[in-house]
């Protein structure tokens, strides 16, 4: 490859970065309003300290599975919206926001089915909120799993309706003149049963600890308010929470940015490096690392694939330039979540697809660079790409940062058996890519290539011992953790058998193919049900509601991973049928 060549490869890498440079980069202000700064001021919800940026954008992916929309015209983002949903509640109500695809539930708020994705707004389902609820609530005493497909629909847009409407009334109630109003009329003889309301309402705590109170001792505005009305004085905050809501409701720009920046002031007095924390969090929200990462992998493959059949000198070094790019993007998000939860990288579901797929990149980096023949590069980008697609499907159901579950609130072996077996997921799933990818390359490629279809081999049996190490480890380290979490090693609990069954399976791949009873095809036949194990292990038992480590069903999960484990059956098929199975045999005259 001549400089030039090296250049330009490199050279689209660090595009991409500079893309996703000006993802992260602050947006200007709406009509004047600096609602980005609105967005950053801290709160806490769910037990920790989070910016409201944060709030308005899980919020809206919840109700609309998107993080912004259009509307008049324009484009709507989180912090407008959740803004006119406190201050505007009569506008916020008019927008289209709530998406229903089920027809049962279309017919119920008496709408028609159309083609295209069905969106209503919280004045379409106003008046039928009381059928809504009532539906909801023969629904929710019946398990998930055995919840029929119109009872899960009308549970998750009771939630996500409930969820606006706890919003609408977090800093004011929906209909009252504002919460300067309430200031004023502290008083009044109903005001008791209003700050009552705000305060089971409410759906964050936006009010900082007073001096020499605790650190935790966060209030909603309903708590402020009974104590100012119990003679406790105005709590700092809310002064400039009122003037806040009086200038967006006036529509009066600088009044608002002014008031702003007093409560910003008064953050910081109250609770120092609140903000500071707030912010980062802002810019990691506004950088979305992962979508931009999955869409470099995405471009990166396509990349690849054009390099098969053009200029492969030039495209192939390109690709694993976006690659590399990518996982750069990948590891800074990676950091980045490490760094604003102070956890280890893997917590949940989601973060552990995000982690899974780090590591099948780092791992495709590394073959690439040993064996520079572009598999590497094409398993890599699709395994990145696919779990970060499994990650922003899991980041739809709210806060990715939520608190721990107790089991899990230990640092020490969340950094130690949660990611060492993670790490043995991602080796799994790539041994697995890699004979998806010598499968489908035996179909169509005509003339056979027996160097690369051993190097392809090679490549998937040394990350299959990688992964068994790793699986292994992270097995035994979890029995010590169960140990000292239920006071047993080994309970035979759904996910222990099958985190022990990738460890065994593994292992079965590298017996069979020292004693012989496996050559190439047979390999990679076994690394392919390899990810059907890891996927029922790691997916399987966490969501469909089994043993002590489910954390959730999810009706999509189940159809998803149903879908997941056929394809591989799949995969098997062709990999274990004869190379161009389809085309005719020539006949041989006798």
């Amino acid at each position: 490859m001549t400089f030039v060549q090296k250049y330009l490869s490199w050279a689209a890498g660090a595009l991409a970065l500079l893309i996703a440079l000006v993802f992260a980069l602050p947006g200007g202000k709406v009509r004047g309003f600096d609602v980005a700064g609105f967005g950053n001021i801290p709160i806490l919800e769910g037990g920790r300290v989070k910016p409201l940026d944060s709030v308005a954008r899980n919020s809206l992916l919840v109700i609309h599975s998107r993080q912004g929309f259009r509307y008049d015209g324009r484009t709507i983002g989180p912090d407008e919206w959740i803004l006119d949903v406190m201050f505007r509640p009569q506008v916020a109500d008019q927008q289209p926001i709530f998406v229903i695809d089920d027809p049962d539930v279309i017919g119920l708020i008496g709408a028609k089915q159309t083609k295209n994705r069905n969106y209503f707004s919280f004045v379409d389902l106003s008046s039928h909120l009381e059928e809504i609820q009532k539906q909801a609530q023969t629904a929710q005493p019946i398990a998930p799993q055995k919840r029929t497909r119109f009872q899960s629909a009308i549970v998750n847009l009771f939630d996500r309706v409930y969820l606006y409407y706890k919003l609408r009334n977090t800093l004011q109630l929906a209909g009252s003149p504002g919460l300067g109003w309430e200031l004023q009329s502290i008083s009044d003889a109903e005001a008791s049963a209003r700050h009552q309301d705000l305060m089971q309402l409410s759906q964050f705590r936006i009010l900082p600890p007073l001096p020499g109170g605790s650190p935790d001792a966060w209030k909603n505005v309903g708590e402020g308010l009974r104590a100012m009305a119990a003679g406790q004085g105005v709590h700092p905050a809310l002064v400039p929470l009122a003037r806040l809501n009086a200038a967006y409701v006036a529509n009066d720009p600088a009044s608002f940015n002014q008031a702003l920046a007093d409560m910003n002031g008064v953050v910081s007095t109250l609770k120092p490096g609140a903000l500071s924390h707030a912010s980062n969090e802002v810019v990691f929200n506004r950088a979305q690392p992962f979508f931009v990462g999955l869409s470099i992998y995405f471009v990166a493959f396509i990349v690849l694939c054009i390099s098969w059949i053009w200029k492969p000198e030039l495209l192939r070094p390109t690709a694993y330039s976006l690659l590399f790019a990518g996982a750069i993007v990948h590891t800074l998000g990676l950091a980045a979540r490490i760094i604003l939860q102070g956890r280890p990288p893997v917590t949940n579901l989601y973060s552990s697809a995000i982690f899974v797929g780090w590591g099948a990149v780092i791992l495709g980096l590394i073959v690439e660079r040993m064996y520079r023949k572009g598999f590497g590069t094409a398993v890599a980008a699709v395994a990145g790409f696919a779990s970060l697609i499994v990650a922003q499907n899991l980041g739809t159901e709210g806060d990715t940062m939520e608190m721990m579950r107790a089991v899990l609130d230990s640092n020490f072996w969340l950094a130690t058996h949660v990611v060492t077996i993670t790490i043995g997921y991602s080796g799994t799933f790539l041994a697995g890519a890699i004979a998806i990818a010598y499968a489908i390359r035996k179909h169509i490629v005509s003339k056979v290539d027996v160097e690369t279809d051993k190097a392809l081999v090679d490549m998937a049996y040394g990350i299959i011992c990688f992964a068994l190490f790793f699986s292994f480890v992270g097995t035994v380290l979890g029995g010590i953790w169960a140990d000292q979490s239920w006071g047993r090693f080994w309970g035979w609990d759904p996910k222990e058998n099958g985190a022990l069954l990738i460890v065994l399976w593994n292992a079965i791949i590298l017996h069979a193919r020292w004693a012989g009873y496996v050559r190439e095809r047979g390999t990679m036949v076994m690394a392919i049900f390899g990810n059907i194990i890891t996927a029922c292990s790691w997916f399987g038992v966490n969501m469909l509601g089994v043993g002590l480590h489910s954390y959730g069903f999810m009706d999509q999960a189940f159809y998803a991973l149903m879908g997941f484990g056929l394809s591989q059956l799949v995969f098997m098929a062709i990999c274990y049928a004869p190379p161009r199975f389809w085309e005719q045999k020539p006949h041989h005259k006798a």
